[in-house]
């Protein structure tokens, strides 16, 4: 027997938000989702969520969620990966790299792949750490900083100079990234209903970054832009529209793999010793970052739907219905991680499901992984006595799980 989660209230009584389950954007708001995570982790089957004339699987326990993640035949990406499309067909099937399975997925991202490898990232280091100490350098005058507000800039501008985006196009690429993942969020909601204010970003986006590639087929360079105009897929150039529709998901991934981990870290360990022990010990921040991959889980949520009857967990899943991997969930599973809900910066062996698993792992995870060091070796070398100047406001989203505004104060660490 299905067990139906989003009608009529939430698990054990947890309200979930009108109608959309794990699915409502509301309520990624505050953090009680985690305690929803638990109950339905230890249900017997797969909570199933009506939306309209259809509806979505939930899968939460770390074992169903790699499977779906690993499994391409089973479960395809090319209806679409994320829940804003439910009940549509994804344009992007089978021409953008996130939305198309194997082989030809493996085909379109081999090019980028190899761009983005962690050689040609650590001959980049230098550049993202200039980036870093200029998005932390307000931190220095001891006034309330927004770091979160900080955070959301730093990937765009990384990535932009990785794809050779102008400078001052950097802060609009920002807010317009996140209108088109938190599109349910006022601060970001421009119209009722939110679809359009989704539709309106994607459509602003697209637009940009074909007027971009426009201009790039006449002067190909080393960016990340010219790597995919000029990677081939069944034994041809990429098209015009595959190319935007890339330069789009390499950009929107940069924003959600690397502004969240850090702003978790401020606004969930401000005042608990996390912040002064990592400090005192920074030659293990390669461990710490994994850590907070793994607790923090950015991407919120992937979408697939079955091929073929099959059966996850004694939930029987027929095809055509939609399954949703519920990384933060999975990451939290106590058969997987002891004591999964405490920050241990030490933890061995973390095989955190943060860049997700098989053939769809980020391709950008070399770079979000470096950034993040830079992140936090910069900020704990260089401040101390952080304090918060006010509350963490989340984002109303169910695709990011992050925060919005993040305001503390530090001191420059005194050196010598």
């Amino acid at each position: 027997m299905q067990r139906s989660l989003g009608v009529a209230g939430g698990a054990a009584g947890c309200p979930m938000g009108p109608g959309r389950g794990l699915g409502e954007p509301e309520l990624y708001r505050d953090l009680g989702f985690r305690s929803v995570w638990s109950r339905l982790r230890a249900e017997e089957q797969l909570a199933w969520t009506p939306v309209g004339k259809s509806g979505f699987w939930s899968a939460v326990r770390y074992a169903d969620v790699d499977r779906v993640l690993r499994d391409c035949r089973t479960f395809t990406s090319e209806r679409g990966t994320l829940l804003n499309l439910l009940g549509t067909e994804d344009a992007a099937g089978g021409r953008q790299i996130a939305a198309t399975d194997p082989p030809r997925h493996t085909e379109m991202r081999a090019r980028l792949q190899k761009a983005l490898g962690i050689k040609a990232i650590e001959r980049r280091q230098d550049t993202i750490t200039g980036l870093v100490r200029e998005a932390l350098a307000p931190l220095a005058d001891g006034g309330p900083f927004d770091f979160a507000a900080a955070m959301l800039a730093l990937p765009v501008a990384v990535a932009g100079e990785a794809m050779g985006l102008p400078r001052a196009d950097w802060d609009w690429l920002g807010r317009t990234l996140t209108t088109a993942i938190a599109a349910e969020d006022p601060e970001y909601r421009t119209t009722r209903p939110p679809r359009q204010t989704l539709n309106r970003a994607h459509r602003e986006l697209f637009a940009y970054f074909q007027d971009v590639c426009e201009e790039r087929r006449g002067a190909l360079g080393d960016d990340l832009v010219s790597v995919l105009i000029t990677s081939e897929v069944d034994g041809r150039a990429m098209s015009p529209g595959e190319v935007v529709s890339n330069c789009y998901s390499l950009l929107l991934g940069a924003v959600v793999t690397t502004a969240h981990p850090p702003n978790y870290v401020l606004a969930e360990h401000i005042g608990d010793g996390l912040l002064d022990a990592w400090a005192a010990d920074l030659g293990g921040t390669p461990t710490a970052v994994e850590e907070v991959l793994r607790l923090a889980s950015p991407a919120n949520h992937f979408m697939r739907y079955a091929v073929t009857d099959t059966e996850i967990h004694g939930t029987r899943i027929e095809a055509g219905q939609a399954v949703i991997a519920w990384i933060g969930a999975a990451n939290r599973d106590g058969t997987v991680f002891a004591d999964p809900d405490r920050f241990d910066p030490r933890r061995k062996p973390n095989k955190h499901l943060a860049f997700g698993v098989g053939p769809h792992y980020c391709v950008g995870h070399s770079v979000a992984r470096v950034t993040l060091r830079i992140v936090f070796d910069e900020l704990l070398s260089r401040f101390t006595a952080f304090e918060p100047a006010g509350e963490p406001v989340r984002l109303q989203s169910n695709v990011i799980s992050g925060y919005k505004h993040v305001p503390i104060t530090a001191k420059p660490r005194r050196v010598g």
